[in-house]
């Protein structure tokens, strides 16, 4: 009998030394919880930061960078040019950023129309822009149509004044 109980006092004693924790072992569990929480904080941060809208910068691409022809959506060579470093300013950067691109165009066809061609610019400056590295999620496009002209539609110079792309960066 006091053998067992000489045994089971030894087992009690070696777990009790053998499973405490050392001071080192609990420092190194801390700190590695606390830079999960720290970077979880931050992903948070950035999140209610986009979710509030806070402007990073807007960048207006009008007629003088990318210019689309009366009823066109096509990007021309010196709009892809711009987007392009537009892109690589975005991912030099490697920011958080969400992209709106809202697509205007003049007033030369109907309301549904010119809505309908604001759209295919702004999904030709997403897709183009996605084809830079630029990932879809971060990206968002709407048109205004012609509800917004930067310039009055009375005039030829007006009117491919407000056949434009605006992008707006959210940080």
């Amino acid at each position: 009998m006091q053998g067992s109980v000489m045994l089971v006092a030894a087992l009690a004693a070696g777990l009790c030394v053998g499973g405490c924790a050392t001071e080192e072992y609990v420092d190194q569990q801390v700190a590695a919880t606390n830079a999960r929480v720290d970077a979880a904080l931050a992903r948070a941060e950035e999140a209610h930061k986009l979710a509030r809208g806070d402007f990073q910068h807007t960048v207006l691409m009008t007629n003088d960078q990318i210019k689309f022809a009366s009823d066109a959506s096509a990007l021309s060579g010196a709009a892809m040019s711009t987007l392009a470093s537009f892109a690589g300013t975005i991912r030099a950067e490697n920011r958080n950023v969400h992209i709106e691109v809202i697509g205007h165009g003049d007033s030369t066809a109907s309301s549904a129309h010119n809505l309908q061609l604001g759209q295919r610019r702004a999904d030709a400056v997403v897709r183009f822009l996605h084809g830079q590295g630029i990932p879809l999620h971060h990206m968002s496009a709407v048109s205004y149509g012609e509800e917004q002209p930067k310039a009055s539609n009375a005039t030829p110079e007006g009117r491919a004044e407000n056949r434009r792309v605006v992008l707006v960066v959210l940080g």
